[in-house]
């Protein structure tokens, strides 16, 4: 069962790296929900591929997620699982990874009709505490 939860993760990079919204989000429930990076939260599959296909079409167009790694998916209660994920975002024609583009993701998925669902999506930057202080004092 953790196995098919750890499976989420690589069906949506494979379809980030084919620039597909609909398949990138094939695995959320309809009313899913998304917390990008900066905070920013998006209810609704349908609402989800509306917003990120512009995006794969032009800033996004040809970038892709390397080294993507599940840490850890488990089933919590019957029904309920969690994955963590991580993965580096390149751009198009980028040809060194950058550490400000690790991201992570936590995954909440329930199984409904013999099949995970993602229900809630927590995407996040790996962030350094030494870059962590730079951006703060860049700020002041």
């Amino acid at each position: 069962m953790e196995q098919s939860l750890a499976e989420i993760p690589a069906r949506m990079t494979q379809a980030w790296n084919r620039g597909d919204a609909a398949a990138f989000f094939a695995d959320f429930a309809p009313d899913a929900r998304l917390v990008e990076f900066e905070g920013t939260v998006v209810e609704g599959r349908d609402t989800l591929v509306r917003g990120q296909q512009p995006m794969f079409d032009t800033v996004l167009k040809g970038s892709r997620l390397v080294d993507g790694t599940v840490l850890f998916a488990q089933v919590v209660a019957p029904g309920v699982g969690i994955v963590h994920h991580r993965a580096t975002l390149m751009m198009a024609g980028e040809t060194q990874k950058l550490p400000t583009r690790v991201t992570m993701q936590l995954y909440v998925a329930h199984r409904r009709d013999e099949r995970w669902e993602v229900v809630a999506l927590q995407n996040g930057r790996v962030l350094s505490l030494e870059n962590s202080f730079r951006l703060d004092a860049g700020a002041a």
